[in-house]
């Protein structure tokens, strides 16, 4: 049996305060902090390396779903969530999540996930540090522009165990969507991406040797419940202050926190990969 020792239950009431937090203020579901603080702490426990992003990527994942809801209650609050855009997106979301959790994520080796996770979030922070501005006659794209956005999300979400809202807040305020929009419509969309996602790693997981006690799947459950019951009260914190922020701090702090778990994952994919 794991020994759950106080330090442990500390570390992970932190990470679920700090990613509830993030979650709401900047619509990515935590996921871009939990991950590489899961494998650090997965890893300590004695977890193999490749096995540790893994389930961390399918914990964070797990835990999204409750966070997504705290944050958009707070945010709906404000009447800052499209409906329009979510019920459009949501198919297609659920469609690549089901592809990448129960296929694509059980065959990559999670060395390669770590290196995937570090570059293509740098490549999301830097299209917000630099604040580009979409063309002012550029919307959403149609039926199936919407379907094949949102396929795109649901994918890429579920091999690095985010939310969606490293693609989908870029992507939206390229479609001029405001940017307090795009971040609260973006933590709508983290719920059916981690329902989906989640349901591929439970199944993608099955009879996986050597993981934690008390896992489920890829889902690491001491993790889940500790992190998720921190998340959801300090989420519609971070929603509060999000619509007090102005447009170009709120990008900006968006990119220098991606850089930052980015450079962590990039290592701990290249060290996975010598060793």
């Amino acid at each position: 049996m794991l020994d759950i020792s106080p330090v442990l239950l500390l570390e992970l009431a932190l990470l679920g305060i700090g990613s509830g937090f993030l979650a709401g203020l900047l619509g990515i579901g935590g996921g871009m902090v939990m991950v590489p603080v899961l494998t650090f702490i997965l890893s300590g426990l004695g977890t193999a390396p490749e096995l540790a992003v893994k389930m961390a990527i399918a914990t964070s994942m797990s835990a999204i779903l409750f966070t997504s809801i705290s944050s958009v209650i707070a945010h709906q609050k404000r009447g800052a969530v499209r409906w329009d855009i979510v019920k459009h997106l949501a198919p297609g979301i659920v469609f690549g999540s089901l592809v990448s959790s129960a296929g694509a994520f059980a065959l990559l080796k999670g060395s390669w996930l770590a290196l995937f996770f570090s570059l293509f979030v740098t490549f999301s922070a830097t299209q917000m540090f630099l604040d580009k501005k979409p063309a002012a006659s550029r919307t959403m794209p149609g039926a199936v522009g919407k379907f094949s956005a949102g396929s795109v999300i649901g994918f890429l979400s579920g091999l690095v165990g985010a939310g969606g809202g490293f693609i989908s807040v870029p992507f939206m305020t390229w479609c001029n969507i405001a940017i307090h929009d795009a971040v609260a419509t973006s933590a709508a969309l983290g719920f059916p991406i981690a329902l989906a996602n989640v349901a591929g790693y439970v199944f993608s997981g099955q009879g996986i040797a050597e993981r934690p006690p008390n896992s489920v799947g890829y889902v690491w459950i001491l993790g889940l419940v500790v992190v998720a019951a921190f998340s959801v009260m300090t989420a519609p914190l971070g929603a509060k202050a999000a619509h007090a922020l102005p447009v170009k701090k709120l990008k900006r702090t968006f990119a220098c926190i991606l850089y930052l778990v980015a450079a962590y994952m990039f290592y701990t994919g290249v060290k996975s990969l010598l060793g």
